[in-house]
């Protein structure tokens, strides 16, 4: 039932989110890139994906379920009750369905369908503004298992040949299904409360350990005040050890991080490094066990190794990752006995370069892996090339771990920071330490731009040999752009 409220309680709504538009530090320091700055508007607008482990659908598997695709956006009207833009009959297309602006060529694919049917969710739950129009958060869910036999991942974007299973894990036909999706659209409970959920499990018939994967997030708001806080949780199962769950903030459009099409979410600026920050309030409940490589933040973009921007030809473009990872289990795999797995050089906030083999120096604590990217022609020896499967083009990776050497861009300084029963609000110059981190490129070419076109929070629970869970809130999600960024970058289109 929908609840009468003050028409008060919507104004005061509208002048918060008007305010934090600008940063809480004033208009003349900050302006946000997100549409919902702060996490602060009543009229929510939030989306679901979930993935195979190639960031592909594959099969819709999970009966009644449709494409896993799926939108929570509403209004709060001026009486105070919720006008919802997403049907549920919407939510469960799948293929063979249509729907307005569908190509006809995607009608039969589950892969092209959910893409479609992404864009159409997005237009659905659009927001006019400036400079662009937006969309949604993103909940993303993803499964890591393999079916190695299947040859369905393609090879650093090349099409692969099967081999023998034991490299990733699979418990046989079936292991890479999509999951069932349940869905309470936000309704607005007694003492003026919204709140909604989605959540599921890819455990589609009984679990031989007794135990069910599961997923979950809860968004709930007082009207008229105060963040959404969106709780998360994630357990793992027997058969599927590997899951991944974040919330994403994603480019309105253009190629968002690990895709090669183009996507819909809330990031309405481009965001170039090195000025803009990031702002939000994390709450770790429960930490997933000492294989879940949790992300403070991940931030994820697309260039070439000559420097150029994508296109979508999966056999060039290279995903770019940079993850801060706050689980005090994660070890750095970096050291000076496995320089492989350290980036070559480190500079310092004052641009100094720190080469890895330099060991009086090099900060190995503060790396847990660095990997590079699999078609890179101008590798330096020792190298890790990073796994050729689980993005549909080859991708480059760059974790770090709490250290000292990040104190000046506010990202944690050493183990448990942030961790459970340490909840903060951080300010993070994201900007700034993504335009000093080590990223591959060919020899003699220009630097890329990088523009970073989606970031997000959440945990990679990485094959966990007992059944794990993990519990986390996020709330006060915000993408600060310094005026430097905002007179020089604002009308710029995303890659």
């Amino acid at each position: 039932m929908h609840h009468r409220l003050p028409l008060l309680a919507l104004l005061l709504n509208l002048l918060s989110a008007a305010l934090s538009a600008h940063g809480t530090r004033g208009a003349a320091q900050y302006a946000s890139a997100v549409g919902d700055p702060g996490m602060r508007r009543d009229g929510l607008r939030v989306a679901f994906e979930a993935w195979n482990f190639c960031n592909e659908v594959g099969k819709e598997e999970a009966p009644g379920m449709g494409s896993p695709r799926a939108a929570d956006c509403f209004d709060l009207s001026s009486n105070s009750t919720l006008s919802h833009k997403v049907t549920e009959e919407v939510n469960r297309l799948g293929v063979g369905k249509s729907f307005p602006g569908l190509n006809p060529d995607a009608l039969d694919d589950p892969d092209k369908y959910a893409v479609e049917k992404e864009l159409y969710l997005g237009s659905l739950c659009e927001v006019p503004d400036h400079p662009k129009p937006w969309h949604f958060w993103m909940v993303m869910l993803k499964n890591g298992n393999y079916d190695t036999t299947s040859a369905l991942c393609p090879e650093n974007g090349a099409k692969s040949s099967p081999f023998k299973p034991g490299r990733f894990p699979c418990f046989g036909d079936g292991c890479m299904n999509q999951p069932a999706l349940y869905h309470q659209p936000t309704e607005i409970l007694h003492g003026g409360v919204m709140r909604g959920w989605f959540n599921g499990t890819y455990d589609l018939g009984t679990s031989e350990s007794g135990s069910l994967s599961y997923y979950e997030v809860i968004w709930q708001k007082q009207v008229g005040e105060g963040s959404w806080v969106f709780s998360h949780k994630l357990r793992t199962s027997k058969k599927y050890p590997w899951l991944m769950l974040y919330l994403r903030a994603d480019a309105t459009s253009g190629f968002s991080g690990g895709y090669h099409y183009d996507t819909r979410g809330m990031l309405k600026t481009p965001l170039e490094s090195p000025n803009f920050k990031v702002r939000l309030t994390l709450d770790v409940k429960q930490g997933g066990g000492p294989k879940s490589q949790f992300y403070l933040i991940d931030i994820g973009s697309c260039w070439k190794n000559d420097g150029s921007p994508c296109d979508g030809d999966v056999l060039t473009d290279i995903t770019r990752y940079s993850e801060m990872i706050i689980n005090p289990d994660t070890p750095a795999w970096c050291s000076p006995n496995q320089l492989g797995n350290c980036p070559p050089y480190h500079i310092t906030p004052d641009d100094r370069i720190i080469y890895r083999n330099d060991t009086k120096n090099f900060p190995y604590g503060a790396y847990h892996y660095y990997c590079a990217p699999g078609n890179a022609k101008h590798l330096e020896e020792p190298v890790s090339l990073c796994d050729p499967y689980s993005n549909p083009q080859a991708q480059e990776l760059v974790q770090l771990l709490p250290h000292p050497i990040w104190a000046k861009y506010g990202y944690p300084t050493k183990k448990g920071h942030g961790w459970v029963g340490d909840p903060k609000t951080w300010e993070l110059d994201v900007g700034g330490l993504a335009s000093r981190l080590y990223f591959y490129q060919d020899p003699g070419t220009t630097p890329a731009r990088r523009i970073w076109t989606s970031m997000d929070v959440g945990t990679e629970i990485f094959v966990s040999n007992k059944d794990e869970v993990a519990e986390w809130t996020v709330s006060d999600f915000d993408v600060l752009l310094t005026p430097k960024e905002r007179s020089s970058d604002e009308s710029r289109m995303f890659l």
